[in-house]
């Protein structure tokens, strides 16, 4: 490896759309993992707003890349009224924060119209009796994302939010995209983080994995805003550095604070998507028995109604059998949903 390349700071991109964030995204997952791994990033996040659609192929190319893969997801938080409120990135840590952002997700998307989400900053720090259990979103991690450019006041009031309800797991993004007012903003930033004691974290709001996307996604952003490219002004972006850039690049622009931050967060996301098997609900098996207890009693039952006047030999080494591979593979659940006699006949 170039001595040059390898001495550059580390880092972990955490705030990252792909095309199934629908108009906003001009990457396919897939291209965004491959290009991480090309940068020497630490780790990825595909973070597509209020959905997990991009996970699974971003999973699949980062695995095969050999770079760790975090799963999150963007929320833009409104208030009771409907009026916008700020933006929020959460990570899930482990198996149950995936459960957790699963469930906030199909909860904000239930609540609107299809295509549409809605979710509250007291869906989080105050959840009706229903959602207790997603109060402060167990095991995820929590990225406040401040509007550009930030104003100290209203910061002020959303980091005490955001410190109060993710305690000991909250962080304050960082977005420099080589603005006019970059310098204005980092300085906010970091002021109030400071004041109230919340790290700050280096973040790319990344939309494409390379520059040349740039057109696309402008076109992209017009058929969002129903209007021409060449009318569409300041909706369009500024530039193009919403790409997946340099390692060297972002150490010219970020304190290396908030680009190690990026990496201690990564370190705590554990969570893979190879945890992830399906399970059968647990009314399936009486209490006192295995699942595998279970089905033995039942298919023997079975087997006597088949044969009443006493089950052949070959049959019940059928039986032990079958029996045998399916505890091997630990599918009993996958029988008993089914129904015995169908295995039966199977067999």
């Amino acid at each position: 490896m170039d001595s040059t390349f390898s001495t550059l700071p580390a880092y972990a991109e955490l705030f990252c759309f792909s095309n199934f964030t629908f108009l906003h995204g001009a990457s396919h997952a897939e291209e965004l993992a491959e290009r991480a791994e090309q940068l020497g990033y630490s780790a990825l996040a595909v973070t597509d707003e209020c959905s997990l659609a991009g996970v699974v192929r971003a999973h699949v190319a980062a695995k095969e890349a050999k770079l760790p893969f975090i799963i999150g997801s963007y929320f833009r938080l409104v208030n009771a009224d409907g009026s916008p409120a700020f933006g929020l990135i959460l990570l899930a840590r482990n198996r149950e924060g995936y459960g957790n952002l699963s469930e906030l997700i199909t909860l904000a998307r239930t609540r609107a119209p299809k295509g549409e989400y809605r979710l509250t900053p007291q869906d989080l720090s105050r959840p009706d009796r229903e959602n207790r259990h997603l109060r402060g979103l167990p095991d995820c991690l929590a990225i406040l994302v401040p509007d550009f450019p930030a104003k100290e006041d209203v910061l002020a009031a959303q980091v005490e939010w955001l410190d109060d309800t993710f305690t000991g797991r909250a962080w304050v993004g960082l977005v420099l995209h080589q603005r006019a007012m970059d310098d204005i903003h980092r300085g906010s930033v970091e002021f109030v983080a400071r004041n109230q004691d919340v790290p700050v974290v280096a973040l790319g709001n990344v939309v494409m994995h390379v520059r040349s996307r740039k057109p696309l996604q402008d076109t992209m952003t017009a058929i969002r805003v129903r209007r021409p490219v060449h009318e569409c002004g300041y909706d369009l972006t500024q530039n193009a550095e919403q790409h997946l850039r340099s390692r060297l690049r972002l150490a010219n622009l970020y304190p290396d604070d908030a680009l190690a931050a990026t990496v201690d967060i990564a370190s705590r996301c554990t969570f893979s998507l190879d945890e992830l098997r399906y399970e059968y609900p647990d009314e399936l098996v009486p209490a006192g028995f295995t699942p595998a207890a279970y089905l033995r009693q039942e298919t023997y039952i079975g087997a006597q109604r088949r044969f009443p006047s006493g089950i052949p030999h070959k049959v019940q080494e059928q039986i032990e059998h079958e029996l045998e591979l399916i505890a091997e593979l630990q599918y009993e659940p996958y029988f008993l949903t089914y129904g015995l006699d169908r295995a039966m006949d199977a067999a």
